[in-house]
Order: C-alpha cells, then structure tokens, then sequence
C-alpha cells in the first residue's frame, strides 16, 4: 500500500490516511489513529467473491469499504453496498466513495448505515430487504473481549465480538441473500464450529480455506464462502500460506492482496 494526501474537502474528518489497494486501483480514506483500519483479512475476504461475478453484493460491516470495492475494483459488473453500523466509519466509507482516485467505482456502491444484527420488520425498516441480494461478504468483529483490550471504543466497536454475532448476522445474510446466492465470512479458526452452526439450514455447500501466516505455522485466519439454499457438502480446501521462507509474500498471497486471483480460484 502507498499513501496520499488527503483532498481538501476531507480535512473535517479526524485524523485519517489515504492509502491505495490493488496497486492504485482504489483508494481508501480510513482513520489513523483510532478506528479500524483495512488490511490483508478485508482483501483475502473480497478474493472468495468469483471473478465473474456480476451481480448485487453486500459487505457487511464494511468500515471504510475496503473488502467491497476490492470486489467493486476485480468485478467490474458487480454493484456493492456497504453496510457499517457507526456513523464514524460510515463517514469515512463516503470520503472513500467521494474520493477522485475512486471515480471509476462510485456508480457502483453505495454506503447504508444500518445494523445487520436487526431483525424481522426492523432489518427491512433500515434497507436491508429480504432476497435483495445475490452475494454478502462480511469480517465480523471477532475478536473475544479479552483479547488485546483497547481504550478507543470505536476500534473495540469493529474488533471486539458480541454473543451470538454470528448466528445474528448470518441469519441476516440468509434473509437477504437469493436462493444460489453466495455467502463469504473471515474469522479465528476456533470459530469455525459457531459458523457451521449458524449456515446450517441456510447455507450449503461451505467451502473452507485456512489461512497460515508461514508453511510451518497453524492457521491464524479461515474463510468460509457457501451457498444459500444448497444442500453440497462441505469442503476444506488447499491453504493459503502467506510467506514464503524468505519472509516475503507467497506469490499467491500477493496476487490475491493486488486483486489478481480469486481465493478459489474461480
């Protein structure tokens, strides 16, 4: 990733960076020093989209955008939604989108603040209609509350997991997601069990990738993508090992990270 300075029009945000993804493609206005701020699990996530997908996608809890227009920025059909529940970093997502460097995708996405845990009537109510959808991606806050404690609340508010998000979120994703429709989730790996538990009798045919930071190394990250509706069984895929032994990106890490290569290859 490389930086810019940010435009004019952006310098009533709190203090913020403007970094590119996908060598240049798009540009991300995200916070500095609170806040989350988008790295390799956003891309890994966008790169289980297909690249030939062409339809309507949701990313949930999208931040400042960056896993949904990573999938804006490799599908060039595909019409992206981001959905963040604080107005915070749902701010930073429209400086994203106003962004000059971001022009190419703006037609494309669109920001909705909203609670993808809601509901029933309450879910339709903020804009998150039933079988409105053909695709949702989503990096839920997963991190168990004592895990690297933080003083700034709007970062513990993306990182720091609520009981029963999954099953709340999921259920979300089956309401809005078309029959054949996809699904893709990043998490811990000892978080897996709770997500098979909530696709199930949603979403099947789960495809599983473990994500190892070197060769050697346990899984430090999982994706998961399914399909609503189907009864396929589950399968655990080949990992993605992200360095090689000279502590440099694996050719397929960096590929995925710059948009390249889809994470199934598809």
């Amino acid at each position: 990733m490389t930086a810019e300075p940010p435009p004019a029009k952006h310098l009533d945000l709190p203090p913020h960076t403007v970094d590119a993804f996908h060598r240049g493609d798009f540009w991300l206005v995200q916070p500095s020093d609170s806040g989350h701020r988008a790295g390799m699990d956003a891309l890994m996530l966008a790169a289980a989209v297909p690249g030939t997908f062409a339809g309507r996608l949701a990313d949930f809890g999208a931040g400042a955008g960056a896993a949904g227009l990573a999938v804006a920025s490799r599908c060039r059909q595909a019409k992206v939604q981001l959905v963040e529940l604080t107005t915070d970093m749902a701010r930073f997502a429209e400086a994203t989108l106003a962004y000059p460097g971001n022009a190419s995708l703006r037609e494309r996405a669109s920001v909705l603040v909203a609670d993808v845990g809601l509901s029933g009537k309450a879910r339709t109510e903020a804009g998150l209609a039933d079988a409105s959808l053909d695709f949702v991606i989503m990096n839920p806050p997963f991190n168990p509350a004592h895990h690297r404690p933080t003083p700034d609340a709007l970062k513990r508010q993306a990182h720091v997991m609520e009981d029963g998000l999954f099953e709340s979120w999921l259920r979300s994703a089956a309401a809005m997601v078309k029959p054949r429709g996809g699904l893709a989730i990043i998490a811990r790996p000892e978080q897996l069990a709770a997500i098979l538990t909530a696709l199930e009798g949603r979403f099947g045919k789960a495809e599983i990738v473990p994500v190892h930071p070197r060769a050697d190394a346990a899984a430090i990250r999982i994706i998961v993508r399914a399909v609503r509706a189907s009864r396929a069984p589950l399968t655990l895929c080949p990992p993605l090992v992200l360095r090689d032994p000279g502590d440099s990106f694996s050719q397929r890490a960096d590929d995925i990270s710059n948009g390249r290569a889809s994470l199934f290859g598809d």
